[in-house]
């Protein structure tokens, strides 16, 4: 028997406003905002499993993000004056952008200090931060 792999929060939402603000919440993540997402106000009445959501309109610009953020892969890099490892978000003025694996502050990092991550020191960050959570009763 085959076993998918979960990322992030795959749980299903208990209810269409939780799915709504967990969908608005990874769309920040990624550098895009929809203003009109909500929950379909005719789709109420029902049952929580039949809502729907209106991803609401948005301009060429947004809709280009949504795209890229839905199509790449993350990449992963070690910060070799600090030793942080972080996901590549970008390049701005010649340096090369970072966050935190999890989310967190960006920071900016020469290109000849970056390196690639390997991919079990990223799985053990991941892991590391999941643990975190838990305790705190975060997930």
């Amino acid at each position: 028997m085959e076993m998918k792999e979960r990322a992030g929060d795959e749980r299903p939402a208990r209810t269409a406003e939780e799915a709504v603000e967990r969908l608005r919440a990874a769309l920040r993540g990624v550098g895009v905002v929809l203003p009109s997402l909500q929950v379909d106000p005719l789709s109420v009445p029902a049952e929580d499993p039949y809502a729907l959501v209106d991803l609401g309109r948005c301009n060429l610009g947004v809709a280009s993000r949504l795209a890229a953020a839905l199509s790449r892969t993350p990449v992963y890099a070690v910060d070799t004056r600090s030793g942080r490892l972080g996901e590549v978000m970008g390049r701005v003025g010649g340096r090369v952008q970072l966050r935190p694996i999890g989310g967190g502050r960006e920071w900016d990092c020469p290109p000849e200090s970056a390196e690639p991550a390997p991919p079990d020191d990223v799985l053990r960050e991941r892991v590391r931060r999941l643990n975190r959570e838990s305790v705190r009763g975060v997930t």
